[in-house]
């Protein structure tokens, strides 16, 4: 009897929905970072300075890392991400943002980490 074979290269999909709760600090936290970054070329760095300033969504794009979420995670090397936010509206009671709703996948509890079937 044989073992199949299985990829080496897994698909982390995570969604996120976060509450802007001060914008000029999530602003003034992107523009740092860019005023941090040595080797970013001026035309580039005068294009992200202008896309952070002006939307919240664009500066969080910014500042999150998904290098920094599974950087320390042992065994395992990022090769390739994209992210991307976007201003959206948000109703938590509307059947749209069910995370418990059944697509086949597991999902997991942010409260205490216990797994759910998705």
């Amino acid at each position: 009897m044989s073992t199949p074979e299985t990829s080496r290269f897994v698909r982390l999909r995570v969604e996120l929905v976060l509450e802007v709760e001060d914008g000029e600090a999530v602003t003034g936290a992107a523009l740092q970072r860019i005023a941090e970054e040595g080797d970013m070329p001026a035309g580039e760095r005068v294009h992200a300075e202008s896309a952070v300033a002006e939307d919240s969504a664009e500066a969080l794009a910014y500042l999150v890392d998904p290098f920094s979420l599974v950087g320390e995670v042992p065994g395992v090397e990022l090769l390739q991400a994209s992210w991307s936010s976007e201003q959206i509206d948000y109703d938590p009671d509307s059947p749209e943002w069910d995370l418990d709703e059944d697509d086949g996948e597991d999902s997991y509890d942010t409260q205490d980490g216990a797994e759910r079937p998705g």
